[in-house]
């Protein structure tokens, strides 16, 4: 059989696909994601993972929200399963303004609120909307996985911009802008996830958020400002969202995965209003309108329950797993250095010089142990020498033992570098008791 064949178009393909190339160029720039990669071995019970951002959903009152479900369908039933406005639902809108508040947004219009499968998808029509291939997205060193893959599909061009333990550093950014704009390089974007950070889990300071937003208003720089994590910090509310500081310069998009329950897929883009015109006109091309079940379950959880007290009881429980992590990092890995985040998911390890990561991997899954490498979260290949851990899923029981296994593996790692070099590959390392009860499935494949 011939390597090639020809779809009845004529265009030239191969023998795992007839139609490769019939593909639009922007399909090639679609990658698998580190993370959900690792699916198949992270849901395994005996791996502790410390890889996957899926919330902890056990401590949700479901047996209200199970009967809540019921009268929703009994009630009201023939509207929740109906198509709805491309823009959403406008109770759940104005509901949403009130969540805002909470991050500095006060007197929100819920008219210039756009509902979104997740708020994934507002960042994928926020790029849709405002870049063409070869524009420049600013995004943070290190980015989210997710953010990168969405600037990849729409072939952009991501520039990192450092940061520090206070978030995105101000005088980067004005040289990052200052040098591409010398290359002719045309900026479109700055994306930011203040609060938080995914994956460093650092959280831009107050003295900086006026600054940044300054900035990219002179610059010409339309912001994205991304909050999944805001109100799950440990100890206080969180601080003014930039969108506070800059109403016509910043597109803030949120979402109610990680603060409620991810499997409604329900997200929204607070915009200015011509941008929320577009917005609306682009996600009903692609979904016509977002689910009115997953809408209306929302807004009654909002109007029915304290959600304010569950989501204080999510910070409890998230800052006991983070105590667990930094905990047992200390006692285990002190040769490593590592973030010390104030709320969300995770934390951002640096590794002893020499050792990568990526490479290290499979011998950390034989282990029994799983995280991300810090590579998924560089659109140019680096962070090799670094690892996100989360601990937002295990218990602390299972986060000490995954630290433990972890630290048995970056020893080995170590010891053989030391005596062989970089590049030098170690026996399997034999494999740790299972920790994680047989009934539990792991973190989703979307748990990023």
């Amino acid at each position: 059989m011939s390597d090639t064949t020809r779809p009845s178009g004529g265009t030239q393909g191969n023998r795992l696909d007839p139609w490769f190339g019939s593909y639009a160029e922007r399909a090639h720039n679609l990658r698998a994601s580190e993370i959900r990669a690792l699916f198949s071995v992270v849901s395994r019970p005996e791996v502790v993972s410390l890889a996957g951002g899926m919330p902890n959903l056990k401590d949700l009152p479901i047996r209200e929200l199970a009967e809540s479900a019921k009268q929703l369908i009994l009630r009201d039933g023939t509207v929740a399963m109906q198509y709805g406005s491309g823009q959403g639902w406008e109770v759940l809108r104005e509901r949403i303004t009130e969540v805002m508040s909470y991050d500095g947004i006060a007197g929100a219009d819920p008219d210039d609120v756009v509902v979104t499968t997740g708020s994934q998808q507002a960042l994928d029509l926020m790029t849709e909307l405002f870049v063409d291939p070869g524009d420049v997205v600013l995004a943070e060193s290190p980015s989210y996985v997710g953010a990168l893959g969405v600037f990849r599909a729409r072939q952009a061009d991501v520039v990192h911009v450092d940061m520090d333990h206070d978030g995105l550093i101000p005088e980067a950014l004005e040289t990052t802008i200052r040098q591409l704009r010398a290359q002719g390089r045309h900026i479109k974007l700055l994306y930011t996830i203040p609060n938080f950070q995914n994956p460093a889990g650092v959280t831009l300071s107050e003295e900086r958020r006026p600054v940044i937003a300054e900035i990219c208003m002179r610059e010409g720089i339309l912001i994205l400002e991304d909050n999944p994590y805001g109100l799950l910090g440990f100890h206080s509310d969180p601080l003014p969202a930039l969108k506070s500081y800059s109403p016509e310069g910043v597109v803030y998009l949120g979402s109610f995965s990680k603060m409620f329950a991810p499997g409604f897929r329900i997200g929204w883009a607070y915009a200015p209003h011509a941008i929320r015109d577009k917005l609306v006109l682009a996600s009903e091309s692609a979904i016509l309108s977002p689910s009115m079940v997953g809408q209306m379950a929302i807004g009654g959880y909002l109007a029915e329950y304290d959600w304010y007290g569950q989501v204080k009881d999510f910070r409890a429980m998230y800052q006991e797993r983070c105590e667990a992590m930094l905990g047992a990092l200390a006692e285990y890995m002190p040769d490593c250095s590592w973030t010390t985040p104030a709320g969300g998911f995770y934390t951002w390890v640096t590794l002893p010089e020499g050792l990568d990561a990526k490479s290290m991997l499979p011998r950390a899954v034989r282990g029994q142990v799983a995280y991300v490498s810090g590579t998924a979260f560089y659109y140019d290949g680096r962070g090799a020498d670094h690892m996100r851990l989360s601990f937002c899923y295990p218990s602390p029981e299972e986060i000490r033992e995954g630290v433990r296994r972890l630290a048995q593996v970056v020893n080995s790692e170590r010891e053989l570098v030391e005596m062989f070099g970089t590049g030098a590959t170690p026996p399997e390392p034999r494999a740790a008791s299972p920790r994680r009860p047989p009934e539990d499935p792991g973190p989703g494949p979307d748990a990023v």
